[in-house]
């Protein structure tokens, strides 16, 4: 029981200890900013997940709050997340839509495992360079999805293939909408100026005029929201011909959804153990990444086991309500706390300000045209990926660049899964080799008191013993490398073995035993001897056989022989 996390105290609690007005407002219009800015996002990542915007949205207001209410941060917004568009798009096309349901509620079942088993801080552990190639992976795969709306693009769906995509592309190009692609390239533009637009007005004293102030106003509109409301206004004209939500989901819903029970059997689950799999760890990273990130921010620590039982309470809860995967995402966590957020409550407003907008406001989300959705999720994927990474490869080993590469194609030609377990797989084969690397075995020929005795063959152990490096002990059990009367080990910076390190060992005990000759050791380490006592291998070497260092190992010689 002592590995088990059994504790269940959110960061709320500690959060809301001397609680005022003051906070309070603080968190409201952080809350009601994020939830502003949460809306065109949600609605985007559904739709290029294959799903309908409601899923999204949905994702966002219940996930969002039990994220913010359960979490182990205190300003990480939960919703659905760009780095989920992929996976969730390949899994409703695989296995469907009400079976991502069913992989939604058993990765949450997994999340609330690992954070009860305490892996919140091994999920951080996954090697930089595969968190940046699947990272860009996705950004591309993101970017690709959205060409059929960014041009207009006469496609029924998509494939999930990204040759396919490729060639399908390709082949409609003729159909491209020139409106579409005007409304497009238009609120894109927007979206990369708008957070220059402000440069705010001097404080040199002088009264700031009317005029400043309207406009410093005007450009605090995130600009998600200003394309969102001024590309719907454009095409609601009568007769324009650009796709909108409205003319291909028929609108968005006005209330709170039904709760509904998917389907469940466990021959299904064994099928979904894979796609389960993807959602969970990629959920996992995605939250803690973020948490982390927002750590920096804030300058506090977040509590990664609870973020992990967070994430699974509300990965469990939301498909109940038709509602997408959620994770802590992190273009909503970062306007969070520069909107001035200091406790869980702004994720909570943020949530119920989402659901205010869609019991008001849902009628109006029909003429929200594909285009501008297609282009802030350009820009989402552009801000995601870690382009000057790729330029930076050049100051870093082949074995960086190898697995950046490598997790990156997979990611964009394969799927997010493959790239994942071969870039694990190719990190420990690289680190494996970079351990082996650094251990060797040194001949000593001569001691500060004077040369070796007759028979006597010292060597110099470094680094660590292990199934990398055990190969290296072969020369030593070589017929012509065998000494007379003794073989000492000097091992005071051999700082681990393994238990094939220790099989080694073994091995050359027990030749030079067959040859009359014997093995001592000097200078072991707490690891390397408690591995030794455990098994008995002291025992069978002889505890007399195992000294303090090199003088007391040939001070052993002169003793007679037990």
């Amino acid at each position: 029981m002592q590995y088990l996390n059994l504790s269940f105290r959110p960061r709320i609690v500690d959060a809301l200890k001397g609680y005022d007005r003051a906070r309070f407002f603080n968190d409201l219009m952080a809350g009601l900013t994020v939830g502003v800015v949460a809306l065109p996002l949600a609605m985007a990542f559904a739709i290029a997940s294959g799903a309908k915007p409601e899923a999204g949205i949905f994702a966002a207001i219940i996930g969002g709050f039990l994220v913010s209410a359960l979490g182990g941060s205190r300003v990480q917004i939960g919703g659905p997340a760009g780095a989920f568009i992929v996976v969730i798009y390949a899994i409703i096309e695989k296995y469907g839509l009400a079976n991502l349901f069913i992989c939604t509620i058993l990765a949450g079942m997994m999340l609330c495992l690992m954070g009860m088993l305490r892996l919140g801080a091994v999920i951080r552990y996954i090697p930089v360079p595969i968190v940046i190639g699947f990272t860009n992976g996705i950004a591309v795969l993101i970017a690709l999805s959205q060409l059929k709306d960014f041009f207009g693009l006469e496609i029924a769906r998509m494939p999930g293939d990204f040759f396919a995509q490729l060639q399908l592309l390709y082949a409609q190009a003729h159909t491209a909408n020139p409106l579409a692609v005007l409304v497009a390239a238009l609120s894109l533009l927007l979206l990369f100026l708008w957070p220059k637009a402000y440069l705010g007005p001097k404080n040199d004293g002088r009264p700031v005029s009317p005029a400043a102030r309207a406009w410093r106003f005007i450009t605090a509109i995130p600009g998600p929201v200003l394309v969102l409301v001024l590309a719907t206004t454009a095409v609601s004209l009568p007769g324009l011909p650009i796709e909108t939500i409205g003319s291909r989901f028929g609108g968005i819903p006005q209330g709170i959804p039904e709760f509904r029970l998917p389907a469940f059997s466990w021959d299904l689950v064994r099928q979904l153990f894979a796609p389960t799999l993807t959602i969970a760890l990629l959920g996992a990273v995605e939250s803690l990444l973020c948490a982390r990130v927002a750590d920096n921010l804030i300058q506090e620590r977040h509590d990664p086991n609870q973020e992990l039982l967070a994430q699974g309470i509300a990965n469990i809860v939301v498909p109940f309500f038709g509602a997408l995967p959620v994770t802590g995402t992190m273009a909503r966590t970062i306007t969070n706390i520069r909107a001035g957020a200091t406790s869980p409550v702004a994720g909570i407003v943020h949530a119920l300000t989402l659901a205010a907008i869609v019991l008001v406001a849902a009628p109006l989300a029909k003429d929200i045209p594909l285009a501008a959705l297609a282009a802030i999720l350009l820009h989402v994927a552009f801000n995601m990926g870690e382009w000057h990474e790729f330029r930076r490869m050049r100051h870093f080993s082949h074995n960086y660049r190898i697995l950046v590469l490598a997790t990156f194609l997979l990611t964009v030609t394969v799927d997010l899964s493959t790239a994942v377990e071969v870039g694990l797989v190719l990190a420990c084969l690289f680190f494996i080799y970079r351990i082996s690397s650094l251990t060797d075995i040194q001949p000593i020929t001569a001691t500060p008191a004077g040369p070796l005795p007759p028979g006597v063959t010292v060597h110099a152990l470094y680094g660590s013993l292990f199934f990398g490096a055990v190969g290296k002990l072969d020369g030593l059990v070589e017929p012509q490398a065998i000494p007379a009367r003794a073989m000492i080990l000097e091992m005071h910076k051999l700082i681990s073995l393994d238990t094939t390190g220790l099989d080694g060992l073994e091995t050359i005990h027990k030749a030079l035993h067959r040859s009359g000759s014997r093995l001592i050791l000097c200078g072991i380490n707490p690891q390397p001897r408690s591995l030794m006592e455990r098994t008995g291998f002291v025992g069978r070497i002889g505890e007399e056989n195992c000294v303090v260092d090199l003088p007391a190992a040939l001070a052993r010689l002169q003793a007679p022989t037990v």
